[in-house]
């Protein structure tokens, strides 16, 4: 079809409101890459705004270097790397039987499933259920409870429905059993729905913030997050983190939040760019074949 004007118009107008709003949600993350980057003495007169005044990686090396970063950023990873793990292994195993629909009591079991995403039953009823698992500054704290996202669940059930019921009929006659399928068969197939998945999953436990303030109160157990904000609060953060009287002569508290905020959120980033082509394959193949 020919196009009109009003069609470029249109189009025209969408991609400036869309450019505009990108803009508009970097600009915070570009003043607080600015702050972790800039001398500190505009930082202390205010000077800095999105982009750096001169340039010093001082102060995000002497973050990274600290000993009380590094150790909250390995307990981060690990479990961020434990529990996306265990979250698509169980999640994908639990969507195989919910996607058979031929199955007896199938739509009550997702009935309850569903319930669970809707209704919680509260916070201190959740703390007092950990307490009596003897999980109180254990970190599997952090990772069971999330173990099953009942929208990710769905989301692969989703997928499994779409895939043909051929494939695992040709593999029963040849003898295939129903976990063989499940793992040399179906998942192979689901990877971009799996890598999708997993992506959420890895978000959600690395930035998990709540979980560890209300779980987790040992402060050798504390995760990046809750490290995160705890530089946030402090006033005078940079006497925990500087190595000398020099060092915190010449760091703000300013620029060494910024410079935190900036070494937590770069992992995560440096992530998504592998998982790209899975995640937008993930999105649409389901909305296509469904």
């Amino acid at each position: 079809m020919k196009r009109t004007a009003n069609d470029w118009l249109l189009d025209t107008f969408a991609y400036f409101f869309l450019i505009a709003i990108g803009l508009m949600m970097l600009l915070p993350l570009l003043n607080v890459f600015s702050k972790a980057v800039s001398e500190e003495w505009a930082i202390v007169s205010g000077k800095v705004g999105i982009f750096p005044v001169g340039f010093q990686l001082d102060t995000l090396r002497e973050v990274v270097t600290s000993s009380t970063f590094s150790h909250a950023f390995l307990l981060s990873v690990g479990v961020t790397i434990v529990g996306t793990a265990l979250s698509i292994l169980f999640t994908a195993v639990t969507a195989y039987p919910l996607s058979k629909r031929f199955l007896p009591g199938i739509s009550f079991v997702m009935v309850l499933f569903v319930f669970t995403m809707l209704f919680s039953g509260g916070l201190i009823p959740n703390y007092m259920l950990m307490r009596q698992l003897h999980l109180i500054n254990n970190l599997w704290v952090l990772v069971l409870p999330g173990l099953i996202g009942v929208f990710n669940l769905l989301v692969i059930k989703s997928y499994y429905e779409s895939l043909p019921e051929a494939l695992e009929e040709s593999a029963r006659i040849d003898g295939a059993r129903t976990y063989t399928i499940l793992f040399r068969i179906i998942l192979p197939l689901s990877m971009p729905v799996i890598a999708t998945i997993a992506l959420f999953y890895a978000v959600g436990y690395w930035n998990d913030y709540f979980g560890p303030m209300i779980y987790i109160n040992d402060t050798t157990k504390q995760t990046l997050q809750l490290y995160l904000q705890s530089v946030v609060m402090e006033a005078n953060t940079s006497t925990a983190l500087t190595k000398s009287v020099e060092d915190m002569m010449n760091m703000s508290p300013e620029g060494i939040r910024s410079a935190t905020v900036i070494a937590s959120t770069v992992p995560i980033l440096v992530v998504y760019p592998f998982l790209q082509k899975y995640f937008i394959k993930g999105v649409l193949i389901g909305s296509v074949k469904g």
